[in-house]
């Protein structure tokens, strides 16, 4: 197994923080423009300029540490070159391009760091509203409001440990763009038994940050989603004291590095309890 450092965690999450603001430093600019630069990839969905402008900055800052990289705008690499990596990186540049496009804000760059298969550290930045959050599992969880103000580690005095809200009632986390009948029939059973539940609708990586954050305690996905939609957000959760399972399956964590780079359903909670609570709520259908 890769053993790594705290210090040397440190320094990469110091990469990473600064490569997501300069990503969204470029999405930004872009988001401002009248022509976002949309087009269909081979699988139907959509690109922009801004994902391919942020993923050549990511790319030559993380290329710094001379990890290998895996990234959904980037080249595409066979499992058979990848599948013996033991720490990479894992980014999306623009996760939430949707929401990107239809101009709401809710869309984050995420940039994860993969040991073993397993997501150790990350950073996801909100460019829209200028937060970052980050995680380092065994260290802790921040929120840094501001944060194109204060680029890198160490994180500035007035960044937020997570979970910072603690509520009487549950909250649950729920896709804008993607939303699927077996998610909406769950969370409508769990309305029914929990009855002062709040619904959370957010796009992107940020319903895992708002999980880390203590604003939901739980984001169910009974669909299919990428890797790198995941892992910098699941990174996040684990610092801040919650987990992300394969939801009816073993209970084990999401892993990473897989072929292809697609995970199964799953069940983000911060408290293993409530994980128990809601097992005869999930749907029997299962992949």
């Amino acid at each position: 197994m890769y053993v790594m450092e705290k210090a040397e965690m440190v320094r990469l999450m110091d990469v990473a923080s600064t490569a997501a603001v300069e990503a969204g430093a470029v999405i930004m600019e872009v988001y401002a423009g009248d022509d976002l630069g949309v087009r269909k990839k081979p699988d139907d969905s959509p690109v922009t300029m801004a994902d391919l402008r942020a993923d050549a900055i990511i790319a030559e800052r993380l290329g710094e540490t001379g990890l290998p990289l895996l990234s959904e705008e980037g080249r595409f690499i066979p499992f058979g070159e990848r599948k013996d990596w033991r720490i990479f990186w894992l980014v999306d540049p623009l996760d939430g391009t949707k929401e990107f496009i239809n101009r709401n804000g809710e869309f984050t760059v995420n940039i994860a760091l993969v040991r073993d298969g397993k997501p150790v550290a990350g950073v996801v930045y909100a460019p829209e509203i200028d937060v970052l959050y980050t995680g380092m599992v065994g260290v802790g969880a921040w929120r840094v409001d501001g944060a194109s103000g204060h680029v890198g580690m160490p994180l500035p005095e007035s960044a937020v440990a997570l979970p910072c809200i603690s509520r009487d009632s549950y909250g649950i986390a729920a896709s804008r763009s993607s939303p699927d009948e077996l998610t909406s029939a769950f969370i409508e059973e769990f309305c029914r038994v929990y009855r002062d539940t709040r619904i959370i609708i957010r796009g992107s990586s940020l319903k895992l940050c708002m999980l880390a954050e203590g604003e939901a305690d739980l984001y169910p996905r009974f669909r299919d989603i990428s890797e790198w939609d995941t892992a910098a957000g699941h990174a996040i959760v684990l610092a801040s004291g919650g987990r992300v399972v394969e939801a009816l399956r073993t209970g084990m964590e999401l892993s990473y590095n897989k072929e292809p780079c697609r995970n199964p359903w799953f069940m983000a909670f911060r408290d293993q309890g409530l994980l128990e609570a809601v097992k005869g709520l999930i749907p029997s259908r299962h992949p």
